[in-house]
């Protein structure tokens, strides 16, 4: 849809829970160029509470495809889980509207590609996925450091990330371990694919193990695992092991390492933390981030900016970023099922 002169743009939200609420809301409302004019949740009780919590002026709505046909809405903000991103997504492009899609991009890479092919379709329409906060500080640094050879020839890469949030066996099941709901996606694999292969390069293929600690929740059988270690190898010849776990109690810190012929790097997720060590240090040392070179979370204002510029300048994540991680995430799954090495093919 094209932009009206003097026209604010037209926001419809599809899914407005927690993510929405606490990360995208606020900015939206800052945001002297847009309105938010219609709100679709998952029942027609919980938008009316929503609009009239926060957006007084939107009308809730019951269906999200009533809400597509809303006059003149130019932009779809997608806040639901993975199982209704692609359908979403699909529809609002065919009718029109810009698109921003909350991460993961799709339940699996099947999906996921269909809605890049959608986009193609519609190359005047604005698409952007939500990136993930982890690694974005100083996603311009480490990206520095890597291509001037800081740490000379990346080798080997190890990712932990550890909570112990399905350690209770009594607690029922989050929607994240609903395969119906989230897909292929497990914990934070796709999040940590996506940083590492905009450092790193793709996986080029991948082997995978996972476990289930507590497989019944409350007459639900959870399939998704509660653990998942992957072994990979990147285009660039680096090796790679990641751990995920939602069951580890004491869990340190999500990490990661880069070791180099020339030093090694270690992110901390937690804190945003760079540190670094050259080859024949004893210890790694703190890199500060030059203020020029932080990122802030600013995705909102992102999008809006590349609608009103009609796409000149697209942002990122894009969904070819997108489908570039659910590549991953379909081949972990397809390795754990065949307990076999998997390579990933473009």
């Amino acid at each position: 849809m094209a932009q009206k002169d003097n026209h604010k743009l037209r926001i419809g939200i599809v899914g407005a829970g927690n993510i929405v609420r606490t990360r995208h809301l606020p900015a939206l409302k800052k945001n002297p160029d847009v309105e938010i004019v219609a709100v679709s949740n998952s029942t027609y009780e919980s938008s009316e509470q929503f609009c009239k919590e926060h957006c007084p002026g939107a009308t809730p709505m019951a269906n999200w495809a009533d809400l597509l046909a809303v006059p003149d809405l130019d932009i779809i903000w997608i806040g639901t889980p993975p199982y209704m991103h692609s359908a979403v997504t699909i529809s609002a492009l065919e009718a029109g509207k810009h698109v921003f899609c909350q991460a993961r991009m799709a339940m699996d890479l099947a999906e996921a590609e269909e809605m890049l092919a959608t986009t193609k379709r519609f190359p005047e329409l604005v698409t952007m996925l939500c990136p993930p906060p982890f690694g974005m500080r100083a996603d311009l640094l480490v990206k520095k450091l890597l291509a001037e050879s800081a740490i000379g020839t990346p080798h080997a890469v190890r990712l932990q990330s550890f909570t112990g949030v399905y350690l209770n066996p009594e607690a029922p099941a989050h929607w994240r371990q609903k395969i119906e709901i989230s897909g292929l996606n497990v914990l934070t694999l796709g999040i940590y694919v996506e940083v590492l292969q905009r450092w790193l390069g793709n996986i080029a293929g991948v082997f995978a193990r996972g476990k289930i600690l507590n497989a019944e929740r409350r007459g639900y059988r959870v399939i998704v695992p509660d653990m998942l270690n992957v072994l990979c190898v990147f285009e660039n010849g680096a090796e790679g092991v990641l751990e995920f776990s939602g069951v580890h109690a004491g869990a340190p810190n999500d990490r990661l390492r880069i070791f180099g012929d020339r030093g090694a790097l270690l992110y901390d997720f937690t804190n945003e933390r760079v540190r670094s060590v050259k080859y024949g240090g004893r210890e790694m040392e703190d890199l500060d981030v030059p203020k020029e070179l932080i990122t802030e979370w600013r995705v909102e204002d992102d999008f809006i900016n590349a609608v009103k510029s009609k796409g000149r300048v697209p942002p990122r994540p894009s969904f070819e970023d997108g489908v570039r991680y659910m590549r991953v995430v379909q081949a972990v799954a397809d390795s754990r099922a065949a307990n076999e090495w998997v390579a990933i093919k473009k």
